[in-house]
């Protein structure tokens, strides 16, 4: 069976017409004679909306029971039967109610398409998972109905439904859109257009990504390797230099002229991994290259030209920006360079040559050859010239025993030894002073330079271009096996490091430890100052150190900009630079995660904090409203002249005010001691606390409410210490709620039990309940859900008690009730374990 086709109809915001345009698409399949049916469609009251589906068939919606209310979902099975050829299914992110066959309804869809029926479905950019952050951190409101970029990716076709924020908004301003008594709120929050503009800029690029991933399929799908330039890419060939930053700055320039522009950096090494830049500048490209907006690409090859233009042909570039040859004049009459190689080979695509302060001032001085000391240097220059003069020395006393084949190999044998000894040049010296010897002594004719015999000559010339490339080929081989052995060695230090560094709790004192190991320091350390007129500053520091050695240390390297790695010891070779910087770079990544470390541990007091003077101002809103309405009612009840009270009714009145007084009294000390607490004024009033004891004083406020209480503690129930006063504001909350929702006079029931080393407190009502997608609304600041009846609160209860609750390091959620109805569940940190006297 030929699996359906997905069509989705993609918005930045509600309202845009989506639905409007799914319907449309209907009847034009409808009039062509395509068998088309309405699975679902959510009109959400919009007349405009519910006329088009005249005209077109409907398949009734499933009535499925929950919690004691009914809800009308998609009947997939009624659709699978029905077996259109396209299938209307509106809100590819709607999460379907308990007691459906699949949790979401993309997962509907899902079967459908496998049954072979074509779909055609909604969707609003905020809804997709991917997005669910950036969503949030725009409009302030978390998406909870989500769907999986993979499935809205998967689609046949997205067609983006487009409008702009002021055509929306004035949409919304005629009641097209939500009902007259929500426009005004929805304006001023949501559909602000700051709020629609960033939102319809989501949709629009997330899109045109797609589009992009599209094409990329169908170039390489019909194997085009010119360049379409469907949009701005611009590609950074970066060499390793330091003019790296000028060529980022250029391309990211160039980049910004057009919308929608790409900047990609790349830099080419050596497939062998043996050769390559600093890696500290190479780093910091990397973080230029991420602060420009752009991407940063290594990639491998032997010929540095021919890959950057492969990088630049697979993601489809339009320009390259590389820097002007670093090589001096007679280098580049020797060497153009790979910038050369780079502009005649990029046919389509535009090359930008950009100078800056290095271009033609030369490569610099050649790198001697790795592992090549100055001992073994002055060796072979010895056996180039003593071991030359002795070999000569003794082929001429022996001169009759030999012919010249076997001097011309005695020779080739002296220089390949030259070469492997002390590198290119003493091998090179020697190539070229044994072809003089053998001239002058063994050519005919001897003792001068000149050849009479024409063969002779070509065997010299032979001879000196043998000795030559054999001597080139020596030499570069030994330079290979060098760097490879060095280049394990690194590896195998960065390997041991890592491993170690993987399993430490404090990383920075086994970095040091490390690097004074690996170098065979006395000592290291990891040292920072402000500005050069500041001391220096230990942060870490590993065997005998002190800030007086930072003046004479061996080794010096920057971590950041104020902070230094300083090794004091023996002095190391110019080969251990790399492996310098890959321990200073690690030291900086240790760095920057600590920071962070802290940061994250400065915002997570600094939101406890704010959740809890949130809960307290919500607290004084809430809670005092009561006692002052009962202060105030008795007041004016005695201060009325036309009325005689009585003197009980006057002692009654006089005992609601006093009561209502010392109950405000109670809460207000709580609440400045709490504002105290979190200000670091005072310190917090804990005590040996036993659950009883707590619940038995929160009842007692609730008056004649409170017989509806049941509690369930085991005797052995162990203390606690707490805050009585918060803990008491917290559970006089819950148990409020709970009565308030238990129909008739129904019990609450309040229970205590350890689980761990948590005190756990359960508060079991049998209301109507709360549904799953609901309950964490129920804690959130004014929300009274559908269950809530209309007395009395402002629905600030549940948001007090959760901020209460984490003010004293403890936990409140919701579950559900087996049966029905809500559990409270509050979890507070165990401290003593010890058990406490039987409360009966």
């Amino acid at each position: 069976m030929t699996r359906g086709k997905l069509r989705i109809y993609l918005g930045a915001a509600p309202g845009v017409g989506k639905t409007v345009a799914m319907l449309g698409e209907a009847h034009r399949r409808f009039e062509r004679g395509t068998d088309v049916v309405v699975g679902i469609c959510e009109t959400h009251g919009r007349a405009y909306t519910a006329a088009q589906i005249e005209g077109l068939e409907t398949v009734p919606l499933h009535e499925i029971e929950h919690r004691g209310t009914s809800f009308r979902e998609l009947d997939l099975d009624a659709v699978l039967a029905r077996a259109p050829r396209v299938a209307l299914i509106d809100e590819l992110a709607h999460t379907n109610v308990p007691g459906s066959r699949n949790t979401k309804r993309w997962e509907d869809i899902h079967e459908l398409l496998e049954a072979g029926i074509d779909v055609i479905s909604t969707v609003n950019i905020q809804h997709l998972e991917s997005l669910n952050d950036v969503v949030e951190s725009i409009t302030g409101v978390k998406q909870r109905e989500t769907v999986p970029d993979d499935v809205v990716r998967a689609a046949d076709q997205i067609e983006l439904v487009d409008m702009t924020p002021e055509a929306l908004r004035r949409r919304m301003a005629h009641g097209n859109v939500y009902a007259a008594e929500k426009v005004d709120a929805a304006l001023s929050n949501y559909f602000r257009p700051g709020n629609l503009s960033a939102l319809r800029e989501l949709a629009l690029l997330w899109l045109a990504d797609r589009v992009d991933e599209a094409l990329d399929r169908y170039r390489q799908d019909q194997g085009i390797s010119t360049t379409w330039p469907t949009r701005e890419r611009v590609v950074v060939a970066l060499g390793g230099g330091p003019e790296g930053e000028t060529l980022l700055r250029r391309g990211a320039q160039i980049a910004s002229r057009g919308a929608g522009g790409e900047l990609m950096a790349t830099c080419v090494t050596q497939s062998d991994g043996l050769v390559g830049a600093d890696l500290a500048l190479i780093a910091a490209q990397r973080k230029l290259t991420e602060e420009l907006g752009g991407t940063f690409h290594p990639v491998s090859g032997d010929d540095v030209a021919q890959a950057i233009l492969n990088f630049a042909r697979g993601v489809n570039a339009t320009q390259i920006v590389l820097g002007v040859s670093r090589r001096g004049r007679l280098q580049s009459l020797l060497s153009p360079g790979a910038g050369e190689a780079v502009v005649a080979g990029s046919g389509d695509i535009d090359a930008h040559l950009v100078s800056h302060d290095y271009a033609r001032k030369g490569l610099g001085r050649p790198r001697p050859a790795a592992g090549v000391g100055i001992r073994r240097v002055t060796l072979a220059w010895l056996m180039a010239t003593l071991g030359l003069g002795l070999m000569t020395l003794l082929q001429v006393i022996t001169r009759e025993s030999h012919d010249i084949p076997l001097d011309m190999l005695a020779y080739l044998a002296l220089t390949v030894g030259c070469a492997l000894v002390g590198g290119l040049w003493p091998a090179l010296f020697c190539a070229v002073a044994s072809s003089l010897a053998l001239n002058f002594f063994f050519t005919p004719p001897i003792h001068t330079l000149a050849i009479s015999d024409p063969q002779n000559a070509a065997v010299l010339i032979v001879f000196v271009l043998l000795a030559t490339g054999v001597s080139s080929v020596v030499h570069l081989s030994a330079r290979r096996t060098a760097e490879a052995v060095a280049a394990e060695r690194e590896t195998r230090v960065l390997a041991r490091l890592a491993h170690s560094l993987l399993g430490a709790a404090d990383q920075l004192p086994v970095l040091l430890d490390q690097a004074r190991t690996t170098f065979g320091m006395q000592s290291a350390a990891i040292v920072r100052r402000d500005s050069v007129r500041e001391p220096w500053e230990v942060l870490s520091s590993a065997g005998p150190f002190t800030v007086d050695l930072v003046r004479d240390a061996s080794v010096r390297a920057p971590v950041d900009d104020l902070t230094e790695l300083v090794l004091c010891g023996s002095v190391i070779g110019a080969d251990e630079g790399r492996l310098v910087s890959a321990f200073a770079m690690h030291a900086s990544a240790i760095l920057s995660r600590d920071e962070l470390v802290r940061q994250a541990r400065a915002a997570t007091r600094l939101a406890k904090d704010s959740r809890t003077r949130t809960a307290l101002l919500a607290a004084v809103s809430h809670d005092l409203r009561t006692p002052l309405a009962s202060i105030k009612a008795a007041v004016s009840s005695l201060r009325q002249k036309d009325i005689t009270w009585s003197a009980a009714d006057e002692a009654d009145l006089l005992e609601t005010i006093e009561e209502s007084a010392d109950r405000l009294n109670a809460m207000v000390g709580n609440l400045l001691d709490m504002s105290r607490l979190q200000t670091g004024s005072i310190t917090s009033h804990l005590q040996d606390l036993h659950l009883l004891d707590v619940v038995r004083n929160s009842v007692s406020t609730l008056g004649d409410q409170g017989r509806r209480i049941r509690t369930w503690f085991p005797d052995d129930l162990p203390l606690f210490r707490g805050d009585a006063g918060l803990l008491d504001r917290v559970l006089a909350n819950v148990l409020e709620n709970a009565l308030r929702h238990s129909p008739g006079r129904q019990e609450v029931v309040v229970s205590g039990s350890v689980i761990g080393r948590c005190l756990q407190v359960r508060v079991v009502d049998r209301g109507m309940g709360v549904p799953d997608h609901a309950k964490e609304q129920i804690f959130a600041p004014f929300q009274r859900l559908g269950d809530a009846g209309s007395g009395e609160g402002v629905g600030l209860g549940l948001a007090v008690a959760r901020g209460l609750t984490e003010a004293m390091d403890g936990t409140l959620g919701a579950e559900n009730t087996p049966g029905g109805g809500l559990t409270i569940v509050i979890e507070l940190p165990l401290i003593s374990t010890a058990p406490s006297p039987a409360h009966r």
